[in-house]
């Protein structure tokens, strides 16, 4: 949706109504803590994991993997937690929505950092490997639950105006989070950061449950008997609701597509530096390159976000992130350098949790209840994961078949050819968003 281009940039950037002030800043707010906790846990993550198998790789059937390939297969495993994450969410949406739900998810990762207090004092590979996957299972719960609350308290039209600034919280806490931890990561243990990210979850709850004040209160939505008494169908519930619609099924399509092409590019972007860096260095060049990223995100959100999606519409807001990522693979392909592969990152990152966000977010507001909780929780859980499998799969396939870092740009023809498939979609959503917004 577009308006008329005699408004000035910056109305476009800041058009807030004044009673949509407060809870826009309130769910900036809770979309900042949740994105600080998120670029907190994942460097550490991701730098135990990698570090623990650097030197030695792991074996698995008689074959060594390296660091980066057994990354590979924990994304593998969260395709598994993922599927239990969407009956679960699907379950608890029955019962609870907004803050509520919000309520549910806090208690249970304060549960998980409790136990992993101890654990990552002296972590072993159990400890490595199950952090991996909780700290994708936080990034997973955490952000489908504040934007199925968001869906469900705005309308198409306001999300146009509001996204931008709702989502730049969350950029803000990309670029407090990664670099608080690049500033003190080396001054801080691990229980330590654990501490910081359990305060923050006090925090996700006090303002979710402030921000329930400036939205009415929800519809009752009882469940039918039939499908209370069929639990084993609960999963599958979004899959249906997914199936039955062409503007869920391209809504789901852009985030497979994603999915697929973020996961090469963040592989080869892992495979760059392990080949080029080693020990603390990993940890250390991951915190500056997500420290970068961050830093262009926020510069998006704030600059062009709202802008792109008032002026020209969230079709055309879509497109953005496919053609960077095209370009950048490109570039690898060229030139698999250290800072070309880091540059991978930045592209995918920087673009996908600003602009890219937002559009793909605000495409759930001329939906059902049902389709923003449901539909969305087997789109951005299970259908992710599921992408993401088959990307590691393919990046498996290839790097058995290359051995050294430069055939590893020969994947940046499968990230093309994914994009294509991407834009499409993204063209055929934006048009849809149109016309269901023009209705309402």
């Amino acid at each position: 949706m577009s308006t008329s281009g005699s408004a000035s940039p910056l109305r476009a950037v800041l058009d807030v109504h004044r009673e949509e002030l407060p809870l826009t800043l309130l769910m900036a707010a809770y979309f900042f803590f949740v994105i600080t906790s998120f670029w907190i846990l994942k460097p550490i993550k991701k730098a135990l994991f990698i570090e623990y198998y650097d030197d030695s790789g792991f074996t698995l059937l008689s074959r060594t993997l390296s660091a980066s390939e057994a990354e590979l297969l924990a994304k593998i495993l969260n395709m598994v937690v993922a599927a239990v994450a969407v009956a679960a969410f699907t379950w608890l949406a029955r019962r609870f929505r907004r803050q509520r739900l919000a309520y549910v998810f806090c208690a249970f990762f304060l549960a998980g950092y409790l136990a992993y207090i101890p654990l990552l004092a002296r972590p072993g590979g159990a400890t490595v490997w199950s952090f991996y996957l909780f700290g994708d299972l936080f990034s997973t719960l955490m952000v489908a639950t504040f934007f199925a609350y968001l869906n469900d308290s705005v309308t198409p039209a306001a999300a146009c105006r509001l996204y931008g600034i709702v989502v730049f919280g969350g950029v803000a806490g990309g670029v407090f989070g990664s670099t608080s931890v690049r500033a003190l990561i080396t001054a801080l243990d691990n229980t330590h950061w654990l501490l910081v990210c359990i305060g923050l979850l006090a925090a996700i709850a006090a303002v979710a449950g402030a921000a329930a004040r400036f939205v009415p209160e929800p519809a009752a939505t009882p469940e039918p008997a039939a499908a209370a008494a069929n639990g084993a169908s609960v999963a599958l519930e979004g899959a249906r609701l997914v199936w039955r619609s062409p503007y869920l099924l391209a809504l789901a399509a852009i985030v497979g597509c994603y999915e697929i092409v973020s996961t090469i590019m963040d592989f080869q972007f892992t495979a760059t530096v392990s080949h080029y860096l080693g020990g603390r260095a990993i940890g250390a060049h991951f915190a500056t390159v997500y420290a970068i990223t961050n830093a262009v995100s926020m510069f998006v959100q704030l600059v062009l976000t709202s802008l792109v999606m008032t002026r020209f519409g969230v079709g055309t807001a879509l497109l953005a992130l496919p053609v960077l990522a095209g370009a950048g693979s490109l570039g690898f392909a060229a030139l698999p350098a250290l800072w070309m592969g880091s540059a991978l990152n930045t592209i995918d990152n920087a673009f996908s949790y600003s602009i890219n966000q937002s559009a793909r977010e605000a495409l759930y507001t001329p939906t059902t209840v049902d389709e923003k909780y449901k539909a969305k929780a087997f789109i951005d859980m299970f259908l992710q994961r599921f992408a993401k499998a088959v990307a590691v799969g393919v990046s498996l396939l290839i790097s058995a078949c290359v051995r050294d870092l430069s055939g590893l740009r020969w994947l940046s023809l499968v990230t093309v050819a994914v994009i294509l498939l991407w834009g499409l979609a993204a063209r055929r959503a934006g048009r849809e968003f149109d016309r269901r917004s023009a209705r309402q």
